[in-house]
């Protein structure tokens, strides 16, 4: 018996939710793969105890987040301009509150973007985004409080009734 039996069979069947992910907290295509990648290196040395353990998916989420959220040294990435280019750019409302979205969160902390991550986009309830983050349940409330605060502060126009309840519709 191999020590990596079923490593590849996660990576394949998990690799497009964790990819979102990644891209999610960094806001960068290049930098979320290079980010999954690391972590994906990581997991692997450590395969056999995570598929005996049961819950691999989890453990390799909170890599990512402790990864991403330890990549404080490295350049943020270019946030998108709200202003699109004049030629071959969408100018419909929904790439608008997009973009204007991705640069709010480009704007956030990287503990207070992870948060808002994994709360509205992988919708994990506040004791799943706790455990994932290895905090308190209060603090994922708190820092899901502050974050959301500081988005209707730094892009008002999406803070209607639904817009920020709602940012899964953003987001995709």
């Amino acid at each position: 018996m191999d020590r990596h039996d079923g490593f590849r069979e996660f990576v394949l069947a998990r690799q497009q939710a964790l990819m979102r992910t990644a891209y999610l907290l960094v806001g960068d295509a290049h930098l979320a793969e290079d980010l999954l990648q690391s972590v994906l290196v990581k997991i692997a040395g450590k395969w056999p105890g995570l598929a005996r353990d049961g819950n691999p998916e989890a453990y390799t989420r909170r890599a990512l987040v402790n990864q991403y959220i330890s990549w404080r040294r490295r350049p943020r990435p270019e946030a998108p301009s709200a202003d699109p280019p004049e030629h071959g750019v969408s100018h419909d409302e929904e790439t608008l509150d997009r973009i204007m979205l991705r640069q709010a969160l480009a704007k956030l902390t990287r503990k207070q973007r992870a948060v808002i991550v994994l709360r509205f986009w992988e919708d994990l309830t506040e004791a799943q985004t706790a455990e994932a983050l290895g905090c308190s349940v209060g603090n994922v409330k708190s820092q899901t409080h502050h974050a959301l605060a500081r988005l209707r502060a730094l892009a008002p126009e999406l803070a209607g009734p639904d817009s920020l309840s709602d940012l899964q519709e953003v987001a995709r």
